[in-house]
């Protein structure tokens, strides 16, 4: 009997969620104010994570960033500085873990605790599975998702302790999807969403409702990243878009942030389809692009 009142009783939530998603489409979203929080972003040198810094330069956070390239955070900064930000700066090679933590303790002892940490660094090589080099597959990993334990667990502490934050987790579609010729790339995006799912869940467990958590799974976003993307299906997307729709699902505490929303379709769908049909779909997007790594490289 019991057994039988708790799935009434779940059947009941369910039902209720829908109402209550159903209303909250009707209703203007409130958005939490970022003034004054300390916003650390990794890779911000460059594409989304330059601009997501400008977001939140126009929002008045203070803003540390971290970046491999000296000079690309530095050109960031000078952006952001001039919005009327506080910013700091830290060259880190976030495929290493021993700069990461050493980065971490400056940053706590000079600056502050950190209240909303961007995990955005990445890298994609973009060749075939046997023409993947073994040091590329680790710094694939190293970055993509490595990386986000390290940082995380350099500044989360801080977070609990207070019961207030936002861990924002930068994947992509391809952490939900395989593409051919991003084996490394889609196994360490799929390892991200699961980081990110999988902290969400132990937050709630310990009762940290004031540390909220957000995933940002774009498509293809021409940054230069990924040179001249192109697909017969899903958009190619502007950074500019891919930032503000970012930094306003931050804003919103929203879980997962598909680009475009669209894609969220596609992803229920493709948990029913027969897989002939996927296979059949993943052709017809004829996904191309070229990186620094390989130069016309074709997925199909």
């Amino acid at each position: 009997m019991k057994v039988i009142l708790e799935y009434i009783s779940l059947f009941l939530l369910a039902i209720y969620s829908y109402i209550e998603e159903l209303i909250k489409l009707c209703m203007p979203v409130k958005r939490k104010s970022v003034s004054g929080d300390i916003v650390l972003i990794t890779g911000s040198g460059h594409g989304i994570g330059r601009l997501t810094a400008l977001e939140f330069a126009k929002l008045q956070s203070i803003l540390i960033l971290w970046d491999i390239n000296k000079d690309g955070i530095e050109e960031t900064a000078e952006e952001c500085r001039k919005l009327g930000a506080k910013t700091f700066t830290f060259v880190v090679d976030c495929s290493k873990r021993n700069e990461i933590y050493a980065a971490a303790e400056e940053v706590k002892t000079t600056i502050g605790d950190v209240d909303i940490l961007i995990n955005n660094a990445g890298v994609v090589f973009g060749v075939e599975f046997l023409e993947l080099q073994d040091h590329q597959i680790e710094k694939t990993f190293d970055v993509n998702i490595l990386a986000h334990f390290w940082i995380t667990k350099s500044f989360l502490p801080a977070m609990m302790k207070k019961n207030y934050g936002h861990i924002a987790t930068v994947a992509s579609v391809c952490g939900h999807v395989g593409l051919t010729y991003l084996v490394d790339y889609c196994a360490s995006k799929f390892g991200a969403v699961g980081f990110h799912e999988c902290l969400t869940v132990e937050l709630a467990s310990l009762g940290k409702d004031g540390i909220k958590t957000s995933c940002l799974c774009p498509v293809f976003v021409n940054t230069g990243f990924v040179q001249n993307p192109s697909t017969r299906i899903w958009p190619v997307l502007k950074p500019e878009y891919v930032a503000k729709t970012f930094v306003d699902g931050i804003l919103t505490n929203k879980k997962m942030i598909l680009v475009p929303s669209s894609v969220k379709t596609y992803l229920i769908l493709s948990k029913f389809l027969p897989q002939r049909v996927i296979s059949k779909i993943n052709k017809m997007q004829d996904v191309q692009f070229y990186t620094k790594f390989r130069s016309g490289t074709k997925m199909d």
